[in-house]
């Protein structure tokens, strides 16, 4: 393991106090350090004032500014909030919170990022590592914050952390043991501003890591890398590729058989190389291929991505709320047969372009509900695809009328290719709601 650096001084200004925000703030007052703990909204914040944490809600936080030394970021706090503009003027440190806490983190650290599948490899990740028999602790994006695992996880325990573009770009030193980069297409353009921002952001997770760290991509991604770390790359046996697909459907691992691509039991072409990208990481960090060939055979996927959640009058009824840009709902659409969808899509658009989507859509859809506040820009990016398309407004109105339309051997999708945020909380909060009416129906 590679020698993390010393963590900035205290005092801390923690800005930002979601789930993330308030596990910094109580794993640093935990160590002594003097936290005032910021926010411009009402979270929930019991936690922190039993503890003892200074807590405050109002005003834009910038007159807490000149007697700190540190500034700690959640991933959901803009770099224009006033607060992080007069940190960064005073010359003040800010990291976020994953950085924080690998500071403090002795054991072995994976890194997972990517625009589509994380969730998905980090929790096949978790489910290698256990599958065999190593400890592992799965955090990040995924639920978990890292802060919450400092002192809590043996010295042998691997941390594999699914890494957002909002995490990585608060780091300062980070240089995890193991980084993987799915994919990398349009997405968050309403925060990074330019597509090249975006992918400069992920490209964080590699650009410290040193000769004795592994580096994981796919061969056409592998030149983009930054860092001096070992390359091991996934594709196709003509790429050349350390994890490879042949055409009879084969995969190896440096030549040497591994696994049969229809063994692997998450569904669709997306999850084979979001299963070769896992195997990969385990597979250059030792762990043995029978382990991993298992846990290929048996991870069953994640809530809220391709989640079946029952079937009602011979029509299956798929949760993927997770896919909050359009990428990830071309995926998902890949994944069924032709004109046997009903898809509900809709929600913040997050400055795409939902034209690219429109043939997928004419090829995969029978029809198309749509939700929340992008659904006109979706319908006239979509009106090309000459299948029917409803403003049925909330996820209640979408499903009845999906139910009212679909057939036995048909698919009603929650795959809203849009964030969730003009209607729920999260894409969990909105896939959560999808699944109770589905089996409320």
């Amino acid at each position: 393991m590679s020698r993390r650096p010393a963590l900035p001084g205290g005092p801390y200004l923690v800005v930002g106090l979601a789930r993330s925000g308030i596990a910094a703030a109580l794993l640093l007052h935990a160590r002594g350090e003097r936290v005032i703990a910021l926010d411009a909204g009402t979270p929930d914040v019991e936690r922190l004032r039993a503890a003892g944490v200074e807590v405050h809600l109002d005003g834009p936080g910038t007159d807490f500014v000149s007697d700190q030394r540190t500034l700690v970021k959640s991933p959901g706090v803009p770099h224009s909030a006033p607060v992080v503009a007069a940190a960064r003027e005073r010359g003040l440190p800010v990291l976020g919170e994953v950085e924080l806490s690998w500071s403090l983190l002795p054991n072995e650290f994976i890194a997972v990022t990517g625009t589509n599948g994380k969730t998905t490899t980090t929790e096949l990740l978790g489910h290698v590592h256990r599958t065999a028999g190593l400890p592992v602790a799965v955090a990040g994006n995924v639920g978990t914050a890292v802060a919450s695992l400092v002192g809590a996880l043996e010295p042998a325990a691997t941390v594999v952390c699914e890494t957002s573009s909002y995490q990585l770009e608060d780091t300062l030193a980070f240089a995890p043991e193991a980084a993987l980069l799915l994919n990398v297409t349009p997405d968050h353009l309403d925060r990074h501003g330019t597509f090249e921002a975006y992918r400069d952001a992920k490209l964080e997770a590699f650009r410290r890591q040193d000769s004795g760290d592994v580096a994981v991509t796919s061969t056409a991604l592998a030149e983009l890398l930054p860092g001096r770390a070992r390359r091991v790359t996934f594709g196709t046996v003509a790429d050349g590729a350390t994890i490879a697909l042949h055409p009879d459907g084969a995969i190896t691992w440096e030549g040497a058989p591994l696994i049969a691509s229809e063994e692997i039991r998450i569904r669709g072409p997306h999850n084979r190389e979001n299963a070769m990208a896992a195997a990969g990481v385990a597979l250059a960090r030792g762990i043995e291929p029978d382990a991993v060939r298992e846990a290929l055979r048996t991870f069953a996927g994640v809530a809220h991505r391709l989640e079946p959640i029952r079937e009602l009058d011979g029509v299956a009824y798929v949760n993927d709320s997770k896919a909050t840009n359009v990428d990830a709902t071309q995926v998902a659409l890949r994944s069924f047969a032709p004109h046997t969808v009903h898809l509900i899509a809709g929600g913040v658009p997050k400055a795409q372009d939902f034209t690219p989507l429109a043939p997928l859509v004419a090829e995969r859809c029978a029809a198309v509900y749509l939700i929340g506040e992008g659904a006109q820009e979706i319908a006239a990016a979509w009106e090309p695809a000459g299948v029917p398309m409803f403003d049925a407004r909330d996820m209640a109105g979408a499903l009845l009328a999906a139910r009212a339309a679909s057939q036995p051997g048909e698919t009603v999708l929650l795959s809203p290719a849009c964030a969730s945020f003009d209607q729920y909380e999260n894409f969990e909060a909105r896939g959560d709601h999808f699944r109770r009416l589905v089996e409320e129906a």
